[in-house]
């Protein structure tokens, strides 16, 4: 059973340091504020759950567990509502979301003769 445990574990950490990287990744990838925003927004919440588990599943001691948990329930309210307030605030700002105009520009050439 123990067994099992630290491979749930390590399957978890594992997961949570995936999404982690992949968020830094659109980060430094994604074109404008608001794609960015929503990488580092959602992997932040989801990454921050898997690695809080995976610390779960390794701790025995049920005090630990449960200040884990705290943590992992506090994140999972604050940081979708954190991320809703940036993005309110960038909006307030006027600033607009980069857009993709290949499909546009595209019908505007083959319209022109």
């Amino acid at each position: 059973m123990d067994t099992i445990i630290n491979i749930t574990s390590g399957l978890f950490l594992l997961l949570g340091s995936f999404f982690c990287i992949s968020g830094g990744v659109g980060i430094l990838r994604f074109p404008d504020f608001f794609t960015r925003m929503h990488a580092a927004g959602v992997t932040d919440t989801l990454a921050t759950a898997m690695i809080l588990i995976g610390l779960m599943l390794q701790m025995p001691d049920s005090l630990v567990v449960i200040k884990l948990l705290i943590i992992l329930l506090m994140t999972l309210f604050i940081s979708p509502t954190a991320s809703h307030a940036l993005a309110q605030a960038a909006m307030v700002n006027k600033l607009k979301p980069k857009l993709d105009n290949s499909e546009d520009s595209e019908r505007v050439k083959s319209s022109n003769p």
